[in-house]
């Protein structure tokens, strides 16, 4: 069975994800920080006849997370289409506009968006290069392509990642791997703040399936 693994994992998006490749006949490795939330959400995928398991790990931490997937591709026999979404960690961090913001005030985003996204395409894009095969997908916020100035400093993160994203792809043209950027520019779910478009996660959702099959686009944004 071929296998996705998701960094980032949660009720919303991740769940939602996992979702549409499992109904697809994908094996689920659900990677995020609290064992708990990711054991809970590997049994409701297994009720619905989704193979699923929880690989603990901080992606602050790449070797903990290197671990992770290494763990996941000997759970699943290896790891076809790695997803790197971790928004839960973004969610209680200061927001600074351009002017106000010191260095300080980018790091941590580019440690969680940036750094962490490259440790784990380190720890798969080998096997997949070999194998000549292969998918690899970042999710971003809109702010990556069109900045919002009260969003300065996750903005300039958000960016540094889809400009990496856009030169992995065009590295790995010819080689079987495919790898895209996903930019969403709306809330996901319910009690957004007033006036911010809104989706829900299963509406977003099969832009991941579509890159991964299609294979002919370096990224797609998501608005309404």
């Amino acid at each position: 069975m071929p296998s996705i693994a998701i960094i980032g994992a949660g009720p919303g998006m991740g769940l939602a994800i996992a979702r549409t490749f499992g109904s697809q006949g994908f094996d689920v490795a659900l990677i995020a920080r609290n064992r708990d939330k990711l054991n809970d959400l590997a049994g409701r995928l297994d009720a619905e006849g989704i193979t699923a398991a929880a690989f603990p790990a901080d992606v602050l931490d790449h070797d903990a997370l290197t671990q992770a997937l290494k763990d996941a591709a000997t759970r699943f026999g290896g790891i076809d289409v790695l997803e790197y979404s971790p928004g839960g960690s973004l969610e209680s961090t200061p927001l600074t506009a351009p002017s106000e913001t010191n260095p300080s005030d980018v790091q941590w985003a580019m440690d969680i968006l940036l750094y962490g996204a490259i440790a784990a395409t380190r720890a798969v894009l080998p096997v997949m290069r070999e194998a000549g095969a292969g998918t690899l997908l970042y999710t971003n916020g809109a702010g990556s392509v069109d900045p919002t100035p009260m969003l300065g400093n996750l903005n300039a993160a958000q960016a540094a990642l889809r400009n990496w994203v856009l030169s992995l792809h065009k590295e790995l043209a010819d080689t079987g791997v495919q790898a895209a950027h996903v930019a969403i520019g709306v809330w996901i779910g319910t009690g957004g703040p007033p006036g911010v478009p809104a989706a829900s996660a299963e509406e977003v959702a099969p832009l991941y399936w579509d890159l991964h099959t299609q294979r002919d686009e370096v990224e797609r944004v998501f608005t309404v």
